[in-house]
This record gives structure tokens, sequence and C-alpha cells, in this order.
């Protein structure tokens, strides 16, 4: 059975906290990513934004992408999966949180991520349809 390590993407860049959401958001255009971690001073994992956030949390409530910063979008209980979880801990993580994403934590850093095209490549198809139907037909949580 694959782990989170198989199945991530390695390789993620953090935006920092202090970074503006029109940095994060330039950072996600250059990365063709709809999401980026977001790390503190420490490089400690704080969150995760997406463009949805920017667009829901931050400018259609009439504030600048220019002063708002990535670290006071990340907020919550943040859901993560070490490198060596296996694929059910993985689904059950992200089925129970309603996520579409996740970041792989090693030796408290963070190594990858793994998206709903990560499972899309690893999982086999009735795996990926229960992950489907589980995350899709689930209200949002947002």
């Amino acid at each position: 059975m694959s782990t989170a390590r198989d199945m991530m993407h390695p390789g993620a860049d953090c935006v920092g906290a202090e970074q503006t959401l029109a940095e994060a958001a330039r950072m996600m255009a250059e990365r063709q990513v709809g999401s980026l971690p977001v790390c503190g001073a420490d490089e400690r994992l704080q969150g995760i934004i997406t463009d949805r956030d920017i667009v829901t949390k931050c400018v259609a409530l009439g504030h600048d992408p220019g002063d708002c910063t990535a670290g006071e979008l990340a907020t919550g209980d943040l859901a993560w999966v070490r490198g060596d979880a296996d694929q059910a801990e993985v689904l059950e993580l992200m089925t129970r949180r309603g996520v579409r994403r996740v970041p792989v934590i090693d030796d408290r850093r963070l190594v990858g991520m793994i998206s709903e095209a990560d499972l899309a490549r690893h999982l086999d198809d009735a795996a990926l349809t229960g992950f489907v139907h589980d995350i899709y037909g689930a209200p949002p949580n947002n």
C-alpha cells in the first residue's frame, strides 16, 4: 500500500506568514497551484491558504490583498499527515476533515503536499470514487 510520501508532490514552497496575499497570489500563479502552505519565521507550518481564500476572505470583503497577510488567513486547526502514513490514513483524514489537500510532515518539516490530483494518480478506481463521493457529497467546510 502507498504511503503519503509515495503519493505526495514533493518540495512544497511556503509563503511566509508576513507576506501579503498579493505576493501569495503571484507565487500561486508562478507555480501554477491553487494553494500554498503558510510558514512562520521559524519555518513551521501555520496553515494553508487557497486562491479561493484570497478571493472570499479578502477581496470580496473589500480588503486590499496588498495589505492583508497570509498569516491572517492561515487560521484554524491544521490537518497534516506524516510521510509514513499509509493510504488509508491519508484518505480517512482528508475525508473526515473535508479537505482536498494535505501537507506531509517529516521530522517536523514540510516535505510535500497531497492534492486531489495526486490521489487521482495513485489510488485505484474504487478508492478514488469513494473519496470523491465523500468529499463532494459533504456540505462545504468553510
